[in-house]
């Protein structure tokens, strides 16, 4: 007879009530954002209005309420550990910014070729790498924290120096080089490092100087057992709420296209699915434990869709096919990498033997 006890029980039941319908209520909060953008007259150009510099400030809200929890909970003075590992810190760099555009842009002109601003903006959110919900999903997936902040950082200082350079290759000179139609993308450096600064180098700041006065006041033990449980909810709420709004800015052009949003989200569930999967395969073949392996995939499946939006509105215009491109993309990616993020705990149970 066997005896059934609490690390046997699927990961699933092990998690807070809050975290096990994490996909009930992502589908409502996008629902009810697509409803509201669509049903509430005006509400989407309200929102839209207020924004800094192409930074909408109701999503700067959510994503600064999202990321702060998660980023106070990493412990900075393991860092070094991290950026010893040359493994994983190179093998995030090929994927990211290597084979991931590579990918994007293979994908948007095979199963969009009839479709230029739709594949335009495909490529464009291929280029801008995840520095923020990549937090949250890493997180979620008990993925390595430390890891997390570093390859995020990692990735914001090439989207900085490279995101310019890399939409002048893949959208001009790869096209010319294969004989086919050039596109031409203008995004300054200085609106990529607004997006930077605000979406991750707030967070970062705040989630650091919380643990180090935390722990100087009350010590690590209060600071983890009594602090941190208060504010991480504040994640899932900060998650929430962005999706909400993001879905509110665009519910009439996702609702009112439906064809379209549909040939724009086979390329992204094929890219997302190989990203992420043939990322997992890497970080195990090279070794890497499941904690970074999963950090790993995340970090490379995942997309920085406010940069990618903002640039193909500056660009292309707001009613742009490119612009309805970029905002399909969370519509696909959340709920794609939220059903990831239960795969990769069952995958913990094999791989290390036990649910917690």
């Amino acid at each position: 007879m066997t005896v059934s006890t609490e690390a046997d029980a699927p990961v699933v039941r092990r998690l807070s009530t809050l975290d096990r319908f994490l996909p009930v209520w992502i589908i409502a909060a996008m629902v009810v954002g697509l409803l509201a953008g669509r049903l509430v007259p005006g509400l989407g150009a309200a929102l839209d209005a207020i924004s800094v510099d192409g930074v909408s400030l109701p999503i700067a809200l959510g994503l600064l309420i999202m990321m702060y929890p998660v980023l106070a909970k990493v412990r900075y003075d393991r860092l070094d550990t991290v950026t010893g590992d040359r493994r994983l810190l190179v093998s995030s760099l090929i994927l990211n910014w290597v084979i991931g555009p590579v990918l994007m842009f293979t994908l948007a002109w095979l199963l969009l070729p009839d479709l230029p601003e739709y594949r335009t903006g495909l490529i464009v959110v291929g280029l801008a790498r995840c520095i923020a919900m990549v937090i949250i999903w890493n997180d979620l997936a008990c993925g390595d924290r430390e890891a997390a902040a570093v390859l995020v950082a990692v990735n914001s200082v090439f989207q900085v120096v490279a995101f310019a350079a890399l939409g002048w290759f893949y959208l001009d000179v790869l096209p010319g080089w294969l004989g086919l139609p050039q596109t031409d993308l203008a995004v300054s450096p200085w609106q990529i490092a607004v997006s930077v600064l605000i979406f991750l180098g707030v967070p970062l700041v705040a989630g650091f100087l919380t643990r180090r006065f935390g722990e100087k006041a009350k010590g690590r033990g209060w600071y983890e057992e009594r602090f941190l449980p208060v504010i991480g909810p504040f994640a899932l709420y900060g998650l929430l709420f962005t999706i909400i709004v993001l879905f509110a800015l665009q519910g009439d052009a996702i609702t009112s296209q439906p064809l379209d949003v549909a040939r724009i989200a086979l390329p992204l569930l094929a890219y997302f699915a190989i990203m992420w999967a043939g990322s997992y395969a890497f970080g195990k073949a090279i070794g890497l434990s499941y904690e970074r392996t999963t950090t790993l995939a995340f970090t490379a499946a995942g997309n920085n869709f406010e940069l990618a939006i903002a640039v193909a509105i500056a660009t292309f215009g707001v009613t742009s096919g490119q612009a309805l491109a970029g905002v399909v993309g969370p519509l696909i990616e959340v709920p794609v990498l939220v059903a990831l993020v239960y795969v990769s705990l069952a995958l913990r149970r094999r791989w290390t033997g036990c649910a917690a």
